[in-house]
């Protein structure tokens, strides 16, 4: 048993639009202690997402929205990936004492 996904572009953008909804709603739910564990799971499901985007933008037979589409989703995932590792690096020099150099 394999899942798929649909064929036409509707059908992949509603699946798009639950899946967003769904992840709004579950992000909603986490307490504030939880949110930096949360964001580094965010970082390496994007890099699950970036290996997606790559396969749907270099998938061959497809109209060109499709494509588009694949690589607008490659860029968003490596900018939240980017973006995370900065605002990451920014926290643990938070923590660092005055003086200190990197570890």
């Amino acid at each position: 048993m394999s899942a798929q996904a649909p064929a036409d572009l509707g059908g992949s953008l509603f699946v798009f639009m639950l899946a967003t909804y769904v992840g709004l709603m579950s992000i909603q739910r986490v307490s504030r202690l939880l949110h930096t564990p949360l964001m580094s799971l965010t970082n390496a499901i994007s890099a699950i997402a970036v290996v997606g985007a790559l396969l749907v933008a270099a998938g061959r037979g497809q109209p060109a929205a499709v494509t588009l589409l694949g690589l607008l989703a490659i860029f968003c995932s490596t900018t939240n990936i980017v973006s995370g590792f900065l605002i990451t690096d920014r926290m643990l020099r938070m923590f660092r004492k005055k003086g200190e150099g990197p570890p």
